[in-house]
């Protein structure tokens, strides 16, 4: 994108300096935004959550609540990550923390590894989009939106998809044991725990949760505030939990800024872009030529989630989004698409990509953490898929019904 944005510039202006000055106006302008301080801020809440093995208490959790069930198991990994997606933002995070607490779980349990590795896979997704969520901040920049309404309109779609993962998970293991068990035995037994106990599990979480997101709804900070306020929760949780010394500090505080600065390096890099698309008039062109053919906004909205869907096989999620929105988001505001209902069905089709080959983030991050050789790529990619399926299930009601993400607002 930078290599592109900068030499388009240069070819359209014709002067190399124009192009020299223009990156460094666009990379001040990006970084200096003061928005961009939640990212650093919640990636390190989300460290420093998975080092207190907060994850695994919200397993523990839901294991309990779900175990009695058929396909119990698979039910507890999905409301456990529904629960981690609230106080992390970034899926990938879910996906390594689930595989190595859920994953051994259900394999001793008797369920089949494909099913196994394809729940954690499928669930990990919520952590984009059950606020807070990266890539929310993200196009909340892009589009010029409220964090806090990309954070609203986010509930209902992120509780949706649990939702549909969950009865999914139930009524493949009611109807279709044989794909939930390696052989077609009744559920596990359940495990012992009070009511109490399992309460004392969740507390950690349901606080941070009420800290930052109660906060942020009810007006008390901002989002960039918000993260401040998570992180020096779960500093402190990790603290009182004994899980945090020198050396995991220092892995917790270098992997944050890691995380961070690729962030930052792409919102340049897209900035850069968006501005060589404009001087191209490049969206303007896609209008007229949409106006041309008649497609109106709802073939408009089709061919773009249709390409996002596409990218989501050789791209990651970020860049995906800082590839197509700078030039999908003058064509929506033009055909008068709620920008924020726009930002939330793309971040779903997004998120489609995590789970598909040949570059389905999550699903490396899961076989690679796992190392099991009972558990091949391909493995992953089958036990996924269903969940994809599922996605995009949601994503056709997301579209039918705009109020499902408006609702909140």
């Amino acid at each position: 994108m930078l290599l592109a944005g900068f030499l388009g510039v240069w070819a359209i202006r014709g002067d190399v300096e124009i192009a020299t000055a223009l990156l460094a106006r666009a990379a001040s302008d990006a970084v200096s935004e003061h928005l961009f301080g939640v990212v650093p801020l919640f990636v390190l809440m989300g460290q420093l959550v998975a080092t207190a093995e907060i994850g695994r208490d919200c397993y523990t959790a839901a294991e309990r609540l779900f175990r009695r069930l058929a396909g119990g198991l698979g039910v507890a990994t999905v409301a456990a990550n529904a629960v981690f997606a609230a106080v992390t933002g970034i899926s990938i995070a879910s996906a390594a923390v689930f595989t190595r607490v859920a994953v051994p779980e259900m394999l001793t349990m008797g369920y089949r590894p494909a099913f196994a590795v394809g729940v954690v896979a499928g669930s990990s997704i919520l952590g984009m989009l059950i606020p807070p969520s990266l890539l929310m901040i993200v196009y909340a920049f892009l589009a010029e939106q409220s964090v806090r309404a990309m954070f609203l309109a986010g509930i209902v779609p992120g509780l949706l998809v649990a939702l549909v993962f969950a009865s999914g998970i139930l009524a493949v293991a009611r109807f279709a044991p044989g794909l939930v068990y390696e052989r077609n035995g009744p559920a596990p037994i359940p495990v012992a725990g009070t009511e109490r106990s399992t309460l004392v599990l969740l507390a950690p979480v349901l606080f941070l949760v009420l800290l930052v997101l109660g906060g942020i709804y009810g007006g008390l900070f901002t989002a960039t505030e918000g993260g401040a306020v998570g992180a020096t929760g779960a500093l402190l949780l990790a603290l009182a939990r004994r899980r945090l010394d020198f050396v995991r500090l220092r892995r917790v505080l270098v992997e944050t800024g890691q995380v961070t600065a690729s962030v930052l390096v792409l919102i340049v890099a897209a900035s850069l872009y968006s501005r060589m698309l404009a001087l191209a008039g490049l969206p303007d062109l896609a209008l007229r030529w949409l106006g041309a053919a008649g497609l109106g906004a709802e073939g408009f909205l089709a061919a773009h989630l249709l390409l996002v869907l596409l990218l989501g096989t050789i791209l990651d999620s970020t860049s995906i989004l800082l590839v197509t929105v700078p030039l999908a988001l003058p064509i929506a505001q033009a055909l008068g698409l709620d920008l924020v209902w726009f930002g939330i069905v793309t971040i779903v089709a997004v998120e489609i990509g995590l789970l598909t080959p040949p570059f389905g983030l999550s699903v490396y991050v899961v076989t690679g953490t796992l190392a099991d050789p009972r558990v091949s790529l391909g493995t992953t990619f089958a036990g996924a898929a269903p969940f994809a399926l599922a996605m995009l299930l949601v994503l056709l009601l997301l579209v039918a019904f705009p109020g499902l993400v408006l609702l909140p607002l």
